[in-house]
């Protein structure tokens, strides 16, 4: 197997509002950068957004050295996802899971790889961390240039009003 680090991050400005994604892939010498934005969002689907994001480009199994700022992340692979599949795609407590989808593509594209999680503190100067919070503030940058400031409160209402009460997506 092709050993492979994955350094992620994800962010909003406003939480929901417009978010951004970043990635950044080493294997050997070879090095790849990933970014991209939704208009409205929340940080915790960025999160999600960004691995999903760098695992999609992967097409063989790889041993893969993933670093995240997110417990969100990284317990939700290594400590809940697994009782999630076991009761439905529902919590402990019977309630829908939070951004069901990202979780279940994120899961798919796990499969095949060998993921050691390395939890590491954002904003701490750790420079793979630092790149991709860069590479998500640009990809917000961008959406604020594509969209007047009402489409984006438009765009926010709309993202309001597709989540239910528990921040699960509507049927």
């Amino acid at each position: 197997m092709q050993k492979v680090t994955i350094h992620t991050d994800g962010g909003c400005q406003g939480n929901p509002g417009p978010g951004g994604w970043g990635a950044v892939l080493a294997c050997g010498s070879h090095r790849k950068q990933l970014s991209g934005g939704v208009p409205a969002t929340t940080n915790n689907r960025m999160e999600l957004q960004a691995a999903i994001e760098a695992l999609a480009v992967l097409n063989t199994p790889c041993e893969i050295e993933f670093f995240t700022d997110s417990n969100y992340l990284k317990d939700g692979v290594t400590q809940w996802i697994s009782g999630w599949k076991r009761n439905g795609w529902k919590t402990k407590a019977k309630a829908p899971v939070k951004n069901e989808d990202l979780w279940r593509r994120l899961d798919t594209l796990l499969a095949p790889h060998k993921v050691t999680w390395r939890w590491l503190k954002g904003h701490a100067g750790h420079s793979g961390n630092e790149h991709c919070d860069q590479l998500a503030t640009v990809a917000i940058e961008a959406i604020r240039r594509q969209h007047s400031p009402e489409a984006l409160k438009r765009l926010l209402v709309g993202f309001k009003e597709s989540q239910d009460p528990n921040g699960a997506a509507a049927p």
